[in-house]
């Protein structure tokens, strides 16, 4: 086997399962990352500490840890775990869209600090001006705000993304190493790696991973142009 070898049916399950993963986690984490920038760039209000060390924990801590914290909380025991089973018949542990919440919690830091730096950037003069036209906070954040703040959202996202393509620790520990249900590119080149011989097939996936990655930044380049032409 060597690197030009084509894609295992395993390995393609593997990388369209971690496009999925990273999609979701990132659609889904986007929104809480917008609006914890929103109140972080704001003025000091009680609570501002609290909500800045939550955001930004899963950065400091070790992935597996993060992941453990995962576990307890939404596993099968764990209080919000058995809450989203016994009231939306939803389970986490173990399945891929539990995946997709470690790999978003891990990006979330990520994408707040990019959102959050370009939302501080938009000069003041201009929520000034909406303010003196008699727009409240939400119109001055939906209309000022977030259109100039839009390729610093967009960096974000694409921080995100590559964060989800490649977190491993947080999600392994959470939801396991499944073949087909949980086994992101990061899980398969691990468990490549633990077989003889299977350098190639990790070195493989890391190739593709890397693929992703740079096309999603050239993506994101191209937009975050595109928007600032606009503006």
């Amino acid at each position: 086997m060597t690197l030009i070898t084509p894609l295992s049916a395993e390995e393609m399950t593997a990388i369209l399962l971690s496009l999925r993963v990273s999609l979701v986690a990132v659609g889904a984490a986007l929104p809480f990352a917008v609006a914890a920038a929103w109140a972080l760039s704001r003025k000091p209000f009680p609570g501002q500490f609290a909500l800045n060390v939550l955001v930004h924990l899963p950065l400091v801590l070790p992935p597996v840890a993060t992941g453990l914290g995962l576990l307890l909380l939404f596993g099968r025991a764990g209080p919000l775990g058995q809450i989203l089973e016994s009231m939306f018949g939803v389970s986490l542990a173990f399945r891929w869209t539990g995946a997709a919440l470690a790999a978003g919690i891990m990006a979330l830091p990520l994408m707040v600090r990019a959102i959050r730096l370009s939302i501080e950037a938009v000069s003041a003069d201009y929520l000034e001006e909406a303010a003196v036209m008699g727009a409240n906070r939400w119109q001055m954040f939906r209309h000022v705000v977030l259109p100039l703040a839009l390729p610093g959202v967009i960096a974000g996202a694409v921080l995100g993304y590559a964060k989800a393509l490649g977190e491993f620790g947080a999600t392994i520990t959470f939801v396991s190493n499944i073949p087909g249900e949980t086994q992101t590119i990061p899980a398969a080149i691990y468990s490549a790696l633990q077989v003889p011989g299977g350098e190639w097939a990790a070195l493989r996936l890391t190739f593709v991973s890397v693929a992703i990655s740079v096309a999603a930044l050239a993506l994101s380049e191209g937009l975050a142009r595109r928007q600032a032409r606009r503006a």
